[in-house]
């Protein structure tokens, strides 16, 4: 609920699902949130119009174009907070609605209460990360991370990372080679709790580390502390093989289990 002098939240439900919809909306307006509900996509434009805090997409109402809004959306929108409502879905279509940018993915039938939350949640990142000073680039071994540009470089080139990936990096740089845990690690880049047996800081951490080291192959930079979390300082190849030996480290890495393969975009669209 909005409480005095704390600004109304505004949300867009782009859903179709009139039984879900009315219960919602009394929720929303006994919380004094500014929503508008939508029964089709608009276009891009419109959103931006808006000027939301945050969307939540039932995917079916999308139709066959679903992944390529979802994606469209969230970069023209990079500080606008993406739930996904949806129905049943599988394993690969979360892990593919997350990487395209969503904050969140709640599966339907579902509580408005717990959908409200997750939307403050997401919301609640996104002021947070607005309300942060400028802060000045982060440079380290080969790598400049630039919190006003949203990427990082080496010698100049730009590393190519999701919204999420550059998140989790600055988090990790900032922290000035201090050990986080992967609880403070998903709390603060995802917004909320980490769920027991959630491997989703392990699987980003490991990307995030692979591209890393393809961009700058003679340094690492992220180093796993076993049940614990993870460091962040740059130390070139030489020193870190003298330390640890290249071929645990692999074996360690490999521990963490793939998300599930993505299925192709014909083959994968979300019923609700």
């Amino acid at each position: 609920m909005t409480t005095p002098g704390q600004a109304a939240i505004r949300l867009a439900v782009v859903d179709s699902d009139s039984g879900f919809l009315q219960v919602l909306t009394k929720r929303l307006e006994t919380a004094g949130w500014q929503h508008r509900v939508l029964a089709s996509p608009v276009p891009l434009d419109a959103m931006v119009a808006m000027r939301l805090n945050a969307v939540v997409l039932d995917l079916a109402v999308l139709g066959p174009q679903a992944w390529t809004y979802l994606e469209k959306l969230c970069a023209r929108l990079p500080q606008l907070g993406v739930v996904v409502c949806t129905g049943q879905s599988s394993v690969a279509q979360r892990v593919r609605g997350l990487r395209l940018g969503a904050d969140d993915w709640v599966t339907k039938p579902c509580h408005p209460e717990e959908l409200i939350a997750r939307v403050e949640a997401v919301v609640r990142r996104r002021k947070r990360a607005e309300a942060r000073q400028p802060a000045a680039p982060v440079a380290i071994g080969e790598l400049e991370v630039r919190a006003d540009q949203f990427q990082a470089f080496v010698h100049g080139s730009s590393v190519d990372l999701t919204r999420r990936e550059f998140e989790l990096i600055q988090l990790l740089a900032e922290a000035e080679g201090q050990v986080l845990q992967r609880e403070e690690i998903y709390e603060r880049v995802w917004g909320y709790a980490m769920v027991h047996g959630d491997r989703s800081v392990d699987v980003f951490v490991r990307k995030l580390r692979q591209k890393l080291e393809r961009a700058s192959p003679g340094w690492r930079y992220i180093h796993t502390h076993f049940g614990i979390g993870y460091r962040f300082a740059a130390e070139p190849v030489a020193e870190v093989a003298a330390v640890e030996p290249a071929v645990v480290a692999e074996a360690v890495d490999s521990a963490v289990p793939e998300p599930v393969a993505e299925a192709a975009p014909d083959a994968d669209i979300v019923t609700a």
